[in-house]
Protein backbone atom coordinates (compact mmCIF):
# COMPACT_ATOMS: atom_id res chain seq x y z
CA UNK A 1 0.00 0.00 0.00
CA UNK A 2 2.89 2.37 0.69
CA UNK A 3 4.14 1.93 -2.88
CA UNK A 4 0.66 2.70 -4.24
CA UNK A 5 0.56 5.83 -2.08
CA UNK A 6 3.92 6.91 -3.47
CA UNK A 7 2.71 6.31 -7.02
CA UNK A 8 -0.38 8.46 -6.39
CA UNK A 9 1.62 11.58 -5.53
CA UNK A 10 1.93 12.61 -9.21
CA UNK A 11 -1.83 12.04 -9.57
CA UNK A 12 -2.43 14.46 -6.69
CA UNK A 13 -0.33 17.10 -8.47
CA UNK A 14 -2.11 16.43 -11.76
CA UNK A 15 -5.52 16.89 -10.16
CA UNK A 16 -4.43 20.07 -8.41
CA UNK A 17 -2.58 21.76 -11.28
CA UNK A 18 -3.36 19.87 -14.49
CA UNK A 19 -7.10 19.63 -13.91
CA UNK A 20 -7.42 22.63 -11.55
CA UNK A 21 -9.45 20.36 -9.30
CA UNK A 22 -8.58 21.05 -5.64
CA UNK A 23 -11.61 19.06 -4.47
CA UNK A 24 -10.43 15.97 -6.37
CA UNK A 25 -6.88 16.46 -5.06
CA UNK A 26 -8.24 16.80 -1.50
CA UNK A 27 -10.33 13.62 -1.80
CA UNK A 28 -7.29 11.74 -3.14
CA UNK A 29 -5.08 13.04 -0.32
CA UNK A 30 -7.70 12.06 2.25
CA UNK A 31 -8.02 8.61 0.70
CA UNK A 32 -4.25 8.14 0.72
CA UNK A 33 -4.18 9.14 4.39
CA UNK A 34 -6.90 6.57 5.08
CA UNK A 35 -4.94 3.84 3.33
CA UNK A 36 -1.98 4.67 5.58
CA UNK A 37 -4.09 3.87 8.62
CA UNK A 38 -5.55 0.72 7.00
CA UNK A 39 -2.08 -0.46 5.97
CA UNK A 40 -0.77 -0.06 9.54
CA UNK A 41 -3.81 -1.77 11.03
CA UNK A 42 -3.54 -4.77 8.70
CA UNK A 43 0.21 -5.09 9.31
CA UNK A 44 -0.26 -5.10 13.10
CA UNK A 45 -3.46 -7.18 13.14
CA UNK A 46 -2.03 -9.98 10.99
CA UNK A 47 1.51 -9.67 12.33
CA UNK A 48 2.89 -8.66 8.93
CA UNK A 49 5.11 -5.86 10.20
CA UNK A 50 8.38 -5.76 8.26
CA UNK A 51 11.55 -3.71 8.42
CA UNK A 52 10.87 -2.54 4.85
CA UNK A 53 7.38 -1.43 5.87
CA UNK A 54 8.76 0.40 8.90
CA UNK A 55 10.97 2.42 6.55
CA UNK A 56 8.70 2.70 3.52
CA UNK A 57 5.54 3.79 5.37
CA UNK A 58 6.99 6.87 7.09
CA UNK A 59 8.88 7.72 3.90
CA UNK A 60 5.62 7.65 1.95
CA UNK A 61 3.98 9.77 4.67
CA UNK A 62 6.75 12.38 4.54
CA UNK A 63 6.84 12.54 0.75
CA UNK A 64 3.06 12.78 0.57
CA UNK A 65 3.11 15.54 3.19
CA UNK A 66 5.98 17.49 1.66
CA UNK A 67 4.85 17.25 -1.97
CA UNK A 68 1.23 17.87 -0.94
CA UNK A 69 2.20 20.87 1.16
CA UNK A 70 4.35 22.38 -1.57
CA UNK A 71 1.51 21.84 -4.04
CA UNK A 72 -1.01 23.44 -1.68
CA UNK A 73 1.31 26.40 -1.04
CA UNK A 74 2.01 26.93 -4.76
CA UNK A 75 -1.71 26.62 -5.52
CA UNK A 76 -2.29 29.41 -2.99
CA UNK A 77 -4.60 27.79 -0.46
CA UNK A 78 -5.03 29.83 2.72
CA UNK A 79 -3.81 29.94 5.43
CA UNK A 80 -0.29 29.85 4.07
CA UNK A 81 1.27 30.28 7.54
CA UNK A 82 -0.21 26.96 8.64
CA UNK A 83 1.02 25.05 5.60
CA UNK A 84 4.47 26.64 5.91
CA UNK A 85 4.74 25.64 9.58
CA UNK A 86 3.85 22.03 8.76
CA UNK A 87 6.29 22.02 5.83
CA UNK A 88 9.14 23.42 7.95
CA UNK A 89 8.56 20.81 10.65
CA UNK A 90 8.35 17.93 8.17
CA UNK A 91 11.44 18.89 6.19
CA UNK A 92 13.59 19.75 9.21
CA UNK A 93 12.61 16.69 11.20
CA UNK A 94 12.80 14.38 8.19
CA UNK A 95 16.21 15.82 7.30
CA UNK A 96 17.54 15.33 10.83
CA UNK A 97 16.33 11.72 10.93
CA UNK A 98 17.79 10.99 7.47
CA UNK A 99 21.12 12.57 8.41
CA UNK A 100 21.28 10.76 11.75
CA UNK A 101 20.44 7.49 10.01
CA UNK A 102 23.25 8.10 7.51
CA UNK A 103 25.62 8.52 10.45
CA UNK A 104 24.59 5.19 11.99
CA UNK A 105 21.56 5.99 14.12
CA UNK A 106 19.77 2.90 15.36
CA UNK A 107 16.19 2.85 14.08
CA UNK A 108 13.41 3.76 16.53
CA UNK A 109 9.65 3.38 16.47
CA UNK A 110 7.28 6.31 16.20
CA UNK A 111 5.48 7.15 19.44
CA UNK A 112 1.73 7.15 19.87
CA UNK A 113 1.82 10.97 19.97
CA UNK A 114 3.78 11.04 16.72
CA UNK A 115 1.16 8.84 15.12
CA UNK A 116 -1.59 11.10 16.51
CA UNK A 117 0.05 14.20 15.04
CA UNK A 118 0.34 12.50 11.64
CA UNK A 119 -3.29 11.34 11.83
CA UNK A 120 -4.57 14.82 12.68
CA UNK A 121 -2.52 16.48 9.96
CA UNK A 122 -3.61 13.86 7.41
CA UNK A 123 -7.18 14.91 8.19
CA UNK A 124 -6.41 18.63 8.34
CA UNK A 125 -4.62 19.04 5.01
CA UNK A 126 -7.33 17.62 2.75
CA UNK A 127 -10.02 19.20 4.95
CA UNK A 128 -8.55 22.67 4.55
CA UNK A 129 -7.94 22.11 0.83
CA UNK A 130 -11.48 20.86 0.32
CA UNK A 131 -12.77 23.72 2.47
CA UNK A 132 -11.46 26.22 -0.06
CA UNK A 133 -12.59 24.39 -3.16
CA UNK A 134 -15.86 24.72 -5.03
CA UNK A 135 -17.23 21.59 -3.34
CA UNK A 136 -20.81 22.24 -2.30
CA UNK A 137 -20.42 21.07 1.31
CA UNK A 138 -16.99 22.60 1.88
CA UNK A 139 -17.79 24.45 5.14
CA UNK A 140 -17.98 21.34 7.39
CA UNK A 141 -14.69 20.12 5.91
CA UNK A 142 -13.05 23.48 6.55
CA UNK A 143 -14.26 23.48 10.16
CA UNK A 144 -13.15 19.87 10.62
CA UNK A 145 -9.82 20.72 9.01
CA UNK A 146 -9.22 23.47 11.55
CA UNK A 147 -10.30 21.25 14.43
CA UNK A 148 -7.55 18.83 13.40
CA UNK A 149 -5.01 21.39 12.17
CA UNK A 150 -4.19 23.28 15.34
CA UNK A 151 -3.84 20.28 17.69
CA UNK A 152 -2.01 18.34 14.95
CA UNK A 153 0.48 21.17 14.46
CA UNK A 154 1.09 21.61 18.19
CA UNK A 155 1.52 17.87 18.76
CA UNK A 156 3.80 17.52 15.73
CA UNK A 157 6.19 20.20 17.01
CA UNK A 158 6.03 18.84 20.55
CA UNK A 159 6.87 15.31 19.38
CA UNK A 160 9.74 16.64 17.25
CA UNK A 161 11.28 18.10 20.41
CA UNK A 162 10.64 14.92 22.42
CA UNK A 163 12.40 12.88 19.71
CA UNK A 164 15.65 14.87 20.11
CA UNK A 165 16.96 12.85 23.09
CA UNK A 166 15.79 9.61 21.42
CA UNK A 167 17.68 10.51 18.25
CA UNK A 168 20.81 11.37 20.24
CA UNK A 169 20.67 8.13 22.25
CA UNK A 170 19.98 5.98 19.20
CA UNK A 171 22.76 7.69 17.27
CA UNK A 172 25.23 6.94 20.09
CA UNK A 173 23.96 3.36 20.38
CA UNK A 174 24.10 2.76 16.64
CA UNK A 175 27.64 4.12 16.41
CA UNK A 176 28.72 2.05 19.43
CA UNK A 177 27.22 -1.08 17.83
CA UNK A 178 29.08 -0.35 14.60
CA UNK A 179 32.36 0.21 16.52
CA UNK A 180 31.93 -3.10 18.35
CA UNK A 181 31.32 -4.91 15.06
CA UNK A 182 34.39 -3.27 13.52
CA UNK A 183 36.53 -4.36 16.48
CA UNK A 184 35.19 -7.91 16.23
CA UNK A 185 36.36 -8.13 12.62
Amino acid sequence: MSVVRLLCIPLFLYLLFGRDNPAGAAWLMGGLGGTDWIDGYIARRFNQVSNLGKILDPTADRLMFIVGLIGIIVYGVSPLWFFWLVLVRETLFGGVVALATAFGMKRFDVTWWGKMATFLLMLALPGLLLGQSDFRYRLPFQIGGWLCAIPGLIISYWTAFTYIPVIRANLREGRADRARKDLAL
